[in-house]
């Protein structure tokens, strides 16, 4: 279940928001000033924040500054305050929409929806670009990979080579198989492909665990 931290002086307004969120299935945490917001944030984790602009002290784009330093999620701010250079600083400063005072309150959820959608497609791209297996993470849209979290400099096609290897765990591929699929010629010279796994051995195999050779066949990439 999505939480959510509203961040309003005027409880009354919270509570309302509170209601009408929580009525749509949601988790919500009310906090009536920035520093209380500020606190908040640093001590739980959110998926979205709606926040005042208008509060005593700490202004709702001095805690919305301030918020990015700790967190990411969408921020939307809720305000009476209308004109163009307010939505303009408000933007500025880290939020991802804005909301005048009075809402509508079916407007507040869709918008609410559509950033909590938005977040969820961005993690899900995210966990579909890496593939890790033990101590070894690719990320296929970063070109990088780690071994024990420690990035590994490799060549493209070592790159190449992992990447396939690890798309295909656990299943024993010859070296025909790879070389087609990695270097896209059915011509070369084939023993570039245990020059390469060698490499790849020294460099993020060290003890040996996950690239396997299968005598006669090919090799083999270990899930763990």
């Amino acid at each position: 279940m999505e939480k959510i931290l509203i961040v309003d002086d005027e409880n009354d307004i919270a509570e309302l928001i509170s209601d009408v969120l929580e009525d749509e299935g949601y988790n919500t945490h009310i906090e009536n000033s920035g520093e209380g917001a500020l606190k908040a944030v640093k001590e739980n984790s959110f998926d979205l924040i709606l926040l005042d602009i208008m509060m005593p002290r700490a202004s709702g784009t001095e805690v919305c500054a301030n918020i990015r330093n700790v967190t990411n999620c969408p921020i939307i701010f809720v305000t009476a305050k209308t004109q163009l250079v307010d939505k303009l600083v408000g933007f500025e400063v880290g939020a991802d929409d804005y909301i005048t005072k009075p809402f509508i309150n079916e407007e507040l959820v869709a918008r609410v929806k559509a950033h909590l959608r938005r977040e969820e497609r961005n993690e899900r791209k995210i966990h579909e670009n890496i593939i890790e297996i033990g101590n070894i993470k690719l990320n296929k849209e970063s070109f990088e990979v780690y071994y024990r979290d420690i990035l590994i400099t490799l060549s493209t096609k070592e790159f190449e080579l992992l990447r396939y290897l690890m798309e295909n765990a656990g299943i024993v591929l010859s070296k025909e198989q790879i070389y087609q699929s990695v270097w896209k010629n059915n011509y070369g010279d084939i023993g570039t492909v245990a020059v390469n796994i060698k490499s790849l051995r020294n460099k993020i195999d060290p003890e040996d665990k996950y690239i396997k050779t299968i005598w006669g066949m090919g090799y083999k990439f270990i899930k763990e």
